[in-house]
């Protein structure tokens, strides 16, 4: 059976609220990343469940420690059912880690899958409940040729090019 129009922009916008998430997390830009979320959402990452505030809160802290982040989602499953949808996004989480005394500079890669219920309330998409899972991860030292980092391009906030207009 075709999908109805209704349908239809509602996949587009849920799929703008995992685009968002995404690039939230990149850039630091915690504004954006409360766009995300239903106030009342829960969140479980399996080292973390909570709320969206105690998550923001840790994030900061956590995605600090990380010279570079890259999200990049590839499989997206939405089924929608009036003003709920259920979600399956497939991502890869890059994590570029800075070298210290404890070894070189380190990229972390995780393959996950946000399992989404995603709700329209007053007319927008948010997510209202993330569950996190891990299907995959492994850190690998970043050959010197590889450190795109260092060419000055990224920027993990505003200043970025991608906000620029």
């Amino acid at each position: 059976m075709p999908k109805s129009i209704d349908d239809l922009l509602a996949e587009s916008a849920i799929k703008d609220v995992q685009l968002r998430y995404c690039r939230s997390a990149d850039r630091m830009d915690f504004d954006l990343y409360r766009t995300c979320f239903h106030p009342d959402a829960v969140l479980d990452f399996s080292f973390f469940t909570g709320s969206v505030d105690e998550f923001m809160e840790m994030a900061r802290e956590s995605l600090a420690r990380f010279t570079v982040t890259t999200h990049a989602t590839a499989n997206q499953l939405i089924e929608v059912d009036g003003d709920c949808a259920w979600c399956e996004f497939y991502t890869t989480a890059t994590h570029r880690i800075a070298a210290d005394g404890n070894g070189p500079e380190r990229d972390y890669v995780a393959a996950v899958r946000y399992i989404d219920r995603m709700e329209r309330r007053d007319g927008e998409w948010r997510i209202a409940r993330r569950q996190c899972v891990l299907d995959w991860a492994r850190s690998d030292p970043v050959p010197e040729y590889c450190d795109g980092a260092k060419t000055g391009g990224a920027r993990r906030d505003s200043s970025d090019p991608s906000y620029s207009r």
